[in-house]
């Protein structure tokens, strides 16, 4: 990672009917809902506000369909060509493995052992068949090495967790239960980030 990084906006993807039932999405390429569209629009509108050089911005996504959908409603709404943005695997979504699609009851029914364990230390334990934090920071921290001028990244909640702890902003158990909300933007500037709102 960058000794400095540069300021990076994030965004997680909009709403997904999954996201509303209170399903675990992981890495299943569930698309957004008419919620999401409007919440991706949103977003774009705000970094229009933020950053009045927001053409001369570097733009990434997860290759997940929720994720692509918002960027390229974002840079619409920008006025920006929408599939002119690059994608990286590293920014999926933590994989959830056997859990994806199930509820937390239904977790909780089905791996009542390991689902307690998870919510004790989310950061090291992994779901069966899936993967923690840990290893989603250490992928996403290979990405951000990438990253040589301020950037928009377009990902998931738990991407957002990671990038938290990995900007030394705050501690992996705090980074671990953080809910990152949709329709607004983080912003990273060194070790702080803010959340801006419509």
């Amino acid at each position: 990672m960058p000794q400095t990084l540069p300021k990076l906006y994030f965004i997680r993807h909009g709403e997904t009917d999954w996201n509303a039932e209170g399903r675990l999405q992981g890495q299943r390429d569930i698309p957004l809902n008419d919620v999401g569209r409007v919440q991706a629009e949103e977003t774009g509108a705000i970094l229009a506000r933020l950053d009045a050089r927001y053409e001369d911005l570097a733009y990434w996504a997860s290759p997940l369909s929720r994720t692509r959908e918002t960027m390229e409603i974002l840079r619409a709404r920008l006025g920006l060509h929408p599939p002119a943005y690059r994608t990286d695997d590293r920014l999926m979504e933590v994989s959830f493995g056997d859990w994806e699609g199930l509820t937390w009851p239904q977790v909780e029914a089905r791996s009542p052992r390991v689902a307690e364990a998870r919510i004790a230390d989310k950061w090291h334990v992994s779901p069966p068949g899936g993967e923690n934090y840990e290893a989603v920071a250490e992928r996403l921290g290979a990405f951000m090495t990438l990253l040589e001028r301020p950037s928009v990244v377009v990902a998931h909640g738990g991407v957002g967790r990671a990038l938290m702890a990995l900007t030394a902003s705050m501690s992996r158990e705090k980074a671990a239960e953080v809910f990152v909300r949709q329709g607004v933007v983080y912003v990273f500037d060194g070790p702080r980030f803010t959340v801006e709102t419509p």
